[in-house]
């Protein structure tokens, strides 16, 4: 990959599932769902995004479709997956939050490795600025952790749940560089997600992307969509209900051909 290097923490073996964490996050949010899918038959590929840990390449001047090709040559080195023997087959690409820009980016730009894709609390088209700006003070370390859990538990968690464990892992530059390169692409160059099957994985408290609006993907792109709501969850969605989203996922995935 040149001067890109993605770290990749891989668990369990079979039809592959690549997830991507929400802005300025890391894989660990996932680890509780890819264990449940790995005890299920798959093989959970969680490559580290740059600018976090060992994972590095540039940072500004880049769109969507280089944090796409990241996750493209991750799905190509992968020799464990189920396939031709060469590592070749198709992959599930799951995006948590901002991470499903990433994964339907790179159904667009990829076809040839992704099969199918997985929004998991996808937002809306437009939801309020408050949320954006909640997402920037919960970053800020310098304020108190009191008036962060608030915005922690107003913009991502449900009512009853727990947002202390989210206080931390937050990494403020690399989101500021995942922000730039989506203003630096076009919505309808990743929005449709090539032609690929779509798991449109709701929770039934997400702010960002309100139950009234719950059936517009699937208008907007057909039957190709399908949908599952994950009640009693908010937009982190994956600390809530690890769980009912590994089961969600692998349901979907037992739906495609992966190969």
């Amino acid at each position: 990959m040149g001067e890109v290097v993605i770290a990749v923490a891989a668990i369990g073996s079979g039809p592959r599932i690549v997830m991507l964490p929400s802005v300025g996050r890391d894989v660990d949010d996932f680890l509780p769902v890819a264990h449940r899918l790995a005890d299920a038959g798959y093989r959970a590929l969680m490559p580290t995004p740059r600018g976090i840990g060992d994972s590095r390449g540039p940072m500004s001047g880049i769109g969507l479709a280089e944090l796409a090709a990241d996750i493209a040559e991750v799905i190509r080195q992968d020799q464990c997956g189920r396939g031709d023997g060469q590592g070749h087959s198709r992959a599930v690409v799951a995006g948590h939050a901002f991470g499903n820009w990433i994964a339907r980016m790179a159904a667009t730009c990829h076809p040839d490795l992704v099969s199918g894709v997985v929004l998991l609390a996808a937002a809306h088209r437009d939801f309020p600025a408050r949320l954006r700006d909640a997402i920037d003070r919960i970053m800020d370390t310098t304020r108190p952790a009191a008036d962060r859990i608030a915005d922690l538990q107003e913009a991502f968690f449900a009512p009853g749940h727990e947002a202390h464990g989210w206080l931390e892992g937050w990494h403020p530059q690399v989101a500021l560089a995942q922000r730039q390169a989506a203003r630096a692409t076009a919505a309808a160059a990743w929005w449709p997600a090539g032609g690929v099957p779509l798991l449109d994985l709701q929770a039934g408290h997400d702010p960002f992307a309100p139950r009234s609006g719950a059936n517009h993907l699937r208008d907007e792109l057909g039957a190709r969509v399908s949908i599952e709501v994950i009640e009693d969850a908010g937009h982190a969605l994956l600390p809530e209900q690890p769980v009912r989203v590994a089961d969600a996922i692998a349901r979907f995935m037992a739906r495609l051909d992966t190969h």
